[in-house]
């Protein structure tokens, strides 16, 4: 049975070769897509229902019961912003549902100091035939939009 994984953020479906990181790019910690997200502020919802299995301001991994996760990182080299321009909702350990408010951003903000705003959207511990797109690459989402499909 497919688990659908969707989209965290408002924005554009963007290809992982055209992530700017090379360990995003290659594909390196799985298969998935990126978002280009909106301007301004906005929530980062969870993809799919699960427990959150790591939290840190700039991403988050959720693992479902079935025992696949999925990881979103809110922008690249965010990590060197050691929390900054962030805004937690939720905590390690705690269950949630698809859809449900994680994190609070401003990719403009992000995007003016500097750093690429693009989220990627991980399938990690899955292979790349695992994952079926459902979103098109360049097409707009809304948060909670089925971005793609991991069999």
């Amino acid at each position: 049975m497919a688990l659908d994984i969707l989209s965290p953020l408002s924005g554009r479906v963007v290809e992982f070769a055209d992530v700017p990181d090379p360990v995003f790019a290659g594909g390196f910690l799985g298969p998935g897509v990126a978002i280009d997200p909106v301007r301004g502020e906005q929530t980062a919802v969870a993809p799919v229902a699960g427990t959150i299995a790591s939290m840190f301001p700039h991403a988050f991994g959720i693992a479902t019961p079935e025992g696949r996760e999925v990881l979103v990182h809110l922008g690249i080299e965010t990590v060197k912003l050691e929390g900054a321009g962030f805004t937690l909702h939720r905590a390690k350990g705690d269950t949630v549902a698809a859809g449900d408010p994680v994190v609070s951003w401003d990719p403009s903000e992000i995007e003016g100091g500097g750093r690429s705003p693009i989220s990627p959207v991980v399938a990690l511990q899955a292979e790349p035939g695992d994952v079926a797109l459902v979103a098109s690459i360049g097409a707009d989402v809304a948060a909670g939009d089925l971005l793609f499909q991991v069999g």
